[in-house]
């Protein structure tokens, strides 16, 4: 690998006589790994990430795209060392926290924190970039919680929610070190200059979110590359300017993983991942008062009303939940966090919140994915139809399928048993109502279920 030569030096003076092993690593394949979701019975037959229970090491890249379960969100693919955040959480913060995820696109370390949360706390995963923000959506939607609020904010948005989060998650946008094995253009973007412009815009995102972290709140601070500039400088920075109290991870059980005065740190020829590095600070500083006050929801027409009970009761725990309706889409969201919600709304663009039931199409209500992917829908109410692996992917691809032994009306598709999503079967045909922006764009000839995945 021909690595330019500011960086070489700077790594032989941070490493020393590791230098030629951590080199020696960047010509090895990239691990591959998956984290399973828990809304599914399913094990994978690999071997297990040390510090993420539910994550796994793969032996091989397979072509995820043809995997319907992938798509139904039975599992996510993160890359290892970013896993670690899970034992951040479970250390220095609470299943109830509400947590700010500022960063969040494409959604990796936004659907573990949703898997830390789970029916407890609330998450908002936020992405400045709108095109990102959208696949971030997805992702969170194909997740299936529905505990989580998506928004398309810049960093000083969140000064008009001062003291609102228990916990801040910034994984900032950085020189990319860490990533040159996998991402040969991470190399060819590296500067000197870039160090030094990433190190300041971090500084300005941490200064833009610290007002809504509340008084001994935590703030994760992550990035994907080696130098000190990004990382341990502005950890000491946050201490000498933002009040912030350095808070130490334990990593006893894992000696692969490299402890600083100031974090943890992941070197590729220690760990079984890319580089990374991630601190935990406490915030000690005073901090603003917390704002008040719901932003009253549209109305839902009276004529609906009674649909509107019907869409409610295709969920479990349909009693503990409230309805939005906006531009056309039913929501629901869970009522112990109906204030945050409207507060956000309010606040925020927001993006998808809860789970989204149907759409409003004048006497219609065309049941959304969202509900079809969501851990909250009572499937026993519905239509479905078990599908092959070959109709699941016509399916994904928003190809025509059809069910002639299904009976007509809203279907919803399982594949292993899994909801991948609906179609509406008129008979001859069904009109597929899978998102356009979802589908498979590849031509996949033939797939096979892939073997590292074993029901229960």
């Amino acid at each position: 690998m021909n690595l330019p030569a500011p960086f070489t030096a700077a790594m032989k003076s941070l490493l020393k006589d590791k230098y030629t092993s951590f080199a020696d690593s960047l010509n090895e394949p990239s691990p591959v790994s998956v984290r399973v979701n828990d809304k599914l019975q399913l094990v994978p037959s690999a071997c297990k990430v040390a510090w993420c229970d539910s994550g796994y090491y793969l032996d091989e890249r397979p072509l995820f795209t043809a995997d319907p379960l992938f798509h139904a969100g039975a599992y996510y693919v993160q890359e290892a060392s970013s896993m670690f955040l899970q034992q951040v959480l479970e250390q220095f913060a609470s299943p109830g926290s509400t947590v700010l995820d500022l960063s969040a696109a494409p959604g990796g370390k936004s659907t573990l924190i949703s898997r830390f949360l789970n029916k407890k706390g609330f998450l908002v995963s936020n992405e400045i970039v709108r095109s990102r923000a959208f696949i971030l959506s997805e992702n969170m939607i194909k997740w299936g919680n529905d505990n989580f609020l998506v928004c398309n904010n810049a960093p000083e948005d969140f000064k008009r929610l001062p003291s609102f989060f228990d916990v801040v998650v910034v994984d900032a946008p950085c020189s990319g070190e860490g990533m040159f094995r996998k991402d040969a253009g991470a190399i060819d973007e590296w500067s000197e200059q870039n160090v030094v412009v990433c190190a300041a815009r971090q500084k300005d995102i941490l200064i833009g979110v610290w007002d809504t972290l509340k008084t001994d709140g935590i703030l994760i601070y992550s990035t994907c590359t080696y130098n000190e500039a990004e990382n341990e400088y502005n950890v000491k920075w946050m201490e000498d300017e933002l009040g912030a109290e350095v808070l130490h991870a334990d990593i006893s059980n894992f000696p692969e993983i490299t402890a600083t005065e100031k974090g943890c740190r992941f070197f590729p020829h220690k760990t079984r991942g890319e580089g990374f590095f991630i601190s935990v600070v406490r915030k000690t500083s005073p901090a603003p008062r917390t704002p008040t006050g719901r932003k009253k929801s549209a109305k839902s027409p009276v004529k609906a009303e009674h649909s509107f009970h019907l869409l409610k009761n295709q969920l479990l725990d349909s009693e503990n939940r409230e309805l939005i309706f906006e531009n056309n889409l039913i929501s629901a969201i869970p009522k112990e966090h109906a204030e945050k919600v409207d507060l956000l709304r309010n606040n925020l663009k927001t993006m998808h919140y809860g789970i989204t039931l149907a759409e409003q199409k004048g006497k219609d209500f065309i049941p959304h994915t969202s509900l079809a992917l969501s851990k909250s829908i009572d499937i026993k109410k519905m239509i479905t139809a078990e599908v092959d692996i070959t109709t699941a992917i016509q399916y994904l691809s928003k190809e025509a399928i059809a069910l002639p032994e299904t009976a007509k009306g809203y279907v919803l598709l399982t594949y292993e048993s899994v909801p991948i999503g609906w179609v509406k079967n008129i008979g001859s045909r069904c009109n597929n109502l899978y998102p356009a922006e979802w589908r498979i764009r590849m031509k996949i000839q033939h797939s096979t279920p892939l073997h590292w995945i074993r029901k229960v």
